[in-house]
């Protein structure tokens, strides 16, 4: 289980969580994936097993915004609006936020704010 020796405690957390949180088709899981250099937001259904919307740093739209900044809170913001309008496209008014064993702090906060913005419930 502790297969990542650079954050055992993420992994723990991420486990201890994912225990309780389950997203299903009325109600998805947003999760968040945050990198040195990038985050990446997925809206998941695990009823069915299906990625209902998806957006990262290294998305078309994201990137030709923000250019080479991709590791900050402002693109964290925009990966966060972008998930939002992709999930409200999608007909997804509400969902679980998944932080993935990541403090809420920083970029994780930031695009969870972003995604309220967007119209997104949770």
């Amino acid at each position: 289980m502790l297969t990542n020796l650079r954050s055992p405690g993420r992994v723990l957390r991420q486990a201890r969580v994912r225990k309780r949180v389950r997203g299903t088709d009325q109600r998805p899981r947003l999760t968040v994936f945050r990198s040195l250099k990038h985050i990446y937001a997925q809206v998941i259904s695990d009823e069915s097993g299906r990625t209902l919307a998806a957006a990262s740093t290294k998305s078309a739209e994201v990137r030709e915004k923000l250019g080479a900044k991709s590791g900050n809170k402002e693109a964290a913001r925009e990966v966060g609006q972008l998930v939002a309008r992709k999930a409200r496209e999608a007909g997804i008014e509400s969902v679980v936020f998944d932080r993935n064993g990541f403090l809420y702090h920083g970029r994780v906060r930031t695009l969870a704010e972003a995604a309220r913005e967007g119209g997104l419930q949770f």
